[in-house]
């Protein structure tokens, strides 16, 4: 698990195979190599990749066609520059961004980035898969960063405000246009649908109180969708 909260830029070059090796190149990278051993869990532009062996300044580790194939790491990957990096989030460390997963839902396409007084206003496509998950001032992570929806035209594209620091510490500054970004949902909402759609054999509350009638039109309703 992660927190969407970029602790350094790398490059990924292909090793041959379904192995790459990821260098840390900004300056805050010691984060990412401090205490890095066999196994731990990196997110490389949001997805999740297992070390298997530490180097020097970065370390190798296994994409699987799948990744590859749903993600911005397989074909895109040669045309950018860095990937974001971050470390799996330790247990009593502080969330600064949201939950996040390291499990891509898929990709979206950068549209336009506006430079306005205070930050960057970014809008992303993104597909129906992905948009069900997207609500006005909630979380999603683009590329592997916690941002929040400013603003989302339901089925087709969101935008997102980026402060300038993250605009700087990230590889967000080396988007243009038509650009691929890996996208995430919130994994709250994940549960709330899985909830509310899965039949849940589940009819009363710990407390016993009845939930027969709790549906996503009685949500809607009373106002809660």
């Amino acid at each position: 698990m992660f927190t969407g909260l970029i602790q350094a830029l790398g490059t990924m070059e292909p090793l041959g195979g379904d192995s790459w090796q990821i260098t840390c190149v900004s300056q805050p990278g010691e984060v990412i190599m401090q205490d890095l051993t066999y196994g731990d869990s990196v997110a490389v532009d949001g997805v999740c990749l297992t070390v298997e062996k530490v180097l020097n300044d970065g370390f190798i580790a296994t994409a699987s066609p799948e990744t590859l194939r749903r993600t911005t790491l397989g074909g895109e990957q040669t045309q950018q520059k860095y990937v974001n990096l971050e470390a799996s989030l330790r247990v009593g460390s502080k969330v600064g961004g949201h939950f996040v997963m390291g499990h891509v839902d898929g990709i979206g396409r950068l549209l336009v980035a506006e430079q306005t007084a205070s930050s960057w206003e970014m809008t992303f496509t993104a597909s129906d898969a992905i948009a069900r998950y997207i609500v006005p001032k909630g979380s999603i992570a683009v590329n592997g960063i916690s941002l929040t929806v400013a603003a989302y035209e339901p089925e087709s594209q969101f935008k997102v405000a980026v402060i300038p620091l993250t605009y700087a510490e990230t590889n967000l500054r080396y988007l243009v246009p038509g650009s691929l970004v890996n996208l995430e949902g919130d994994i709250f909402g994940k549960y709330v649908e899985k909830f509310l759609y899965s039949g849940n054999p589940r009819t009363t509350a710990p407390d016993d109180s009845s939930i027969d009638g709790i549906t996503p039109a009685f949500l809607a309703e009373h106002g809660y969708l």
